[in-house]
């Protein structure tokens, strides 16, 4: 039997032709084995492939097992195409959950923006993308993930420029937002970089932290001057409206008088107009009736009534002035 000398590193071995058949047939079968291994990847549910042939874009490849050139020919790249992607500016999160953590480091250089009125504003919001195109996001564009921030920032930035303060902090803050939104997706559309901007939404907006208690101050201040001026407005309203409700009063009840006296006046002279016609018919007669009618009056209103003769010339020896015996 023929023996052979094998160094395996500074290590000297003699075999025999039929150990060095097993030897070969061993490492035949790992290289075999290493290579079926290689040859397999699974893509995950969320997940896209992109497959470099000798370092040039070969195919993209979907959820699943899949096959391919084993020992460097073909290289994988996977991307996660399915996942909400988020960059935070202003902020960061350490911990997610119920009760998040946020980092206690301050980053004023990406949140402190000036506006259009000149004053500056902390803002911190969140964009939160998708990849469209996993060869685009690998390919096209160095540092992904920079670039974004960097269009985000200079999206915002243009955006809240354009603005007042006030306009920042409570008025158009979802303009503000959707602008930016649509500034960034063009920016990297011209990027080419295969990424779809899902959503920036603005977290925070304030004054900057050294000028925040004066900012609030300044807010409770007009505050309290707004409630003064619509109390006063409120009790001007209150004593107007009393006015000219009374001056409508006094008016309508001015006007329901002279139309009543003027009915009354008329009625009057109507009345007096049919007397007097009367009158003219029969003279005598009217002028005994009338003389009867106010007689009819007086006398209802006198208590004691005493008749006399016209003839008779002298009342005082009749009139009992001290009692009420009275000749009737």
């Amino acid at each position: 039997m023929a023996w052979k000398k094998i160094k395996i590193g500074d290590s000297e071995f003699e075999v025999s032709s039929s150990q060095t058949w097993l030897v070969v047939a061993a490492a035949l079968f790992i290289v075999v084995v290493v290579t079926v291994a290689m040859s397999f990847y699974t893509i995950d549910a969320n997940e896209n492939g992109v497959i470099l042939r000798f370092g040039k874009y070969n195919k993209t490849t979907y959820p699943g097992l899949h096959l391919k050139f084993p020992w460097g020919i073909d290289k994988l790249y996977t991307v996660r195409v399915d996942y909400q992607w988020k960059e935070e500016f202003g902020f960061r999160t350490e911990r997610p959950g119920v009760k998040t953590i946020y980092s206690k480091t301050q980053y004023n250089d990406e949140s402190w923006m000036l506006t259009g009125d000149l004053n500056i504003a902390d803002v911190q919001w969140i964009v939160q993308y998708k990849i469209k195109d996993p060869v685009k996001f690998l390919f096209k564009v160095r540092g992904q993930s920079g670039t974004i921030r960097n269009v985000a920032e200079a999206a915002m930035r243009f955006v809240v420029g354009d603005r007042s303060f006030n306009e920042v902090l409570q008025t158009d803050r979802r303009e503000v937002a959707l602008q930016a939104k649509d500034y960034m997706q063009e920016t990297l559309d011209e990027y080419d970089l295969g990424v779809n901007i899902e959503l920036v939404q603005l977290i925070t907006v304030q004054p900057p932290e050294p000028v925040f208690d004066s900012f609030n101050e300044v807010n409770r201040a007009k505050q309290e001057q707004e409630t003064a001026i619509n109390e006063a407005n409120q009790a001007y309203n209150k004593e107007i409206f009393r006015a000219q409700g009374e001056a409508e009063r006094l008016i309508q009840e001015a006007s329901g008088y002279g139309i009543d006296r003027t009915n009354r006046a008329s009625g009057d002279a109507q009345l007096f107009t049919s007397v007097f016609n009367e009158y003219q018919k029969a003279r005598e007669v009217t002028r005994q009736r009338l003389y009867l009618e106010t007689m009819e009056t007086v006398m209802k209103n006198v208590e004691e009534k005493i008749l006399i003769d016209k003839e008779v010339k002298s009342l005082v020896p009749l009139l009992n002035l001290g009692g009420k015996g009275v000749a009737k």
